[in-house]
């Protein structure tokens, strides 16, 4: 089944305000650059401030959106392998279905309408109690390595958001469309983190308003609607003559397409 990137990088866009809640404490910690040792003038402290805080940040999301990706991979792969050995295409169908009803838990997630998703949360603490004690040895972040190296830890953090994504690179049916998914839905995500470890608090304070997560929560219900409704028979199959520029458009916005089950493909 193909899945759609560009609608991937939309959900990562809108759903990095979790992120901003959950991450950002870390991400701004992490990005604060030390002080000089010793006076300098004040043009060169601006400087050494600066650079480190953007090699910080762009070097922990860098090893954040790696984790994603062999996330996705392992979860492409083992999916696909799964499907070719059983050859049911009931399988691809309830998969669609389940990633688009993962979004709907998302969107309802992001506005505070339904918390489902904390429960995913908190079963996957077991792993993340494993996993923590490796960003501790680390010691302090002082080099972009070692952020690198903290994103990477990071990235695997218990996270309702992620797994709606990985349920989405299973359906992609192989390692490497599972690694792009991830991939691209990371790099939505990479404004939202690379803003706040910039900017700080004050950022992470405005993308957490009330207005801000009930819009993108919206988007993103409308994603995983979408995909129930083209699920359920709702419009025609891709490249069929009733498909027409509609059902181009649709195939756009949706997540997954070319084989969905319930319109023909």
């Amino acid at each position: 089944m193909n899945v759609s990137l560009f609608p991937v990088f939309l959900v990562g866009l809108a759903g990095s305000v979790h992120c901003a809640g959950m991450c950002g404490g870390i991400v701004g910690a992490l990005s604060v650059a030390p002080r000089p040792a010793f006076p300098v003038p004040v043009r060169t402290v601006a400087i050494q401030r600066v650079a480190p805080v953007v090699a910080h940040v762009a070097a922990y999301n860098a090893g954040r959106i790696a984790s994603y990706a062999v996330a996705g991979a392992l979860a492409g792969g083992v999916a696909g392998g799964a499907a070719s050995l059983a050859g049911l295409p009931a399988l691809q169908a309830g998969a669609y279905v389940l990633a688009n009803l993962m979004l709907v838990a998302l969107g309802l997630y992001l506005m505070d309408a339904w918390r489902g998703l904390a429960v995913l949360e908190q079963g996957g603490q077991a792993l993340w109690r494993r996993i923590s004690p490796l960003l501790r040895q680390l010691g302090p972040a002082a080099t972009p390595g070692r952020m690198f190296a903290a994103g990477a830890v990071w990235g695997w953090l218990p996270c309702g958001m992620v797994y709606s994504m990985l349920v989405t690179a299973m359906l992609s049916g192989s390692a490497i469309k599972g690694a792009s998914v991830m991939l691209a839905f990371g790099l939505g995500t990479l404004p939202m983190l690379a803003a706040i470890g910039l900017a700080g608090m004050r950022l992470r304070t405005l993308f957490q308003l009330r207005q801000v997560r009930l819009a993108c929560g919206l988007l993103i219900l409308g994603f995983g609607l979408l995909g129930l409704w083209r699920a359920a028979g709702g419009m025609s199959a891709p490249g069929t003559p009733a498909a027409g520029m509609g059902a181009h458009w649709i195939d756009v916005l949706c997540v997954a397409s070319g084989a969905a089950p319930g319109a023909g493909g």
